[in-house]
């Protein structure tokens, strides 16, 4: 059985959590949704749980960062092609994401990047594999 991935993370509002990455194309597992949570469906074994704040305090002790002011993570997801990575970018900011910095292009890599509503990092990148 392969290994599956299941990230966690903080989220103010949920309905409008659901209806930014809804217009990202993400699927939610509603199985695994509720007032308190959905289960986003990013890929074959990878998951990522989107926690209304309160519920998220429920699973640790420690203080819950507020991304909007500090980085907790960056999470990285890769596409198929620049085309691909322009557009979820594109779509992700016409959503209400902002943008943290400018794209970054080395040839063989091209990445962009977007804070979503709650100000969790995304990066989205095409790696051309011929070259790496």
């Amino acid at each position: 059985m392969a290994t599956k991935i299941f990230v966690n993370l903080p989220v103010r509002d949920l309905e409008k959590a659901i209806e930014f990455f809804t217009k990202l194309n993400f699927k939610f597992d509603p199985q695994f949704t509720d007032k308190n949570a959905t289960c986003m469906i990013v890929g074959e074994d990878i998951y990522v749980m989107l926690l209304v704040t309160d519920f998220f305090k429920t699973f640790t002790r420690k203080e819950i960062a507020d991304a909007t002011r500090s980085t907790e993570t960056i999470l990285t997801l890769s596409t198929d092609n620049r085309k691909k990575v322009d557009e979820l970018v594109n779509t992700a900011l016409a959503a209400g994401a902002t943008s943290p910095n400018d794209a970054q292009d080395q040839d063989w890599i091209y990445g962009r990047s977007f804070y979503d509503l709650d100000g969790h990092h995304w990066e989205i990148m095409y790696m051309d594999p011929r070259a790496a």
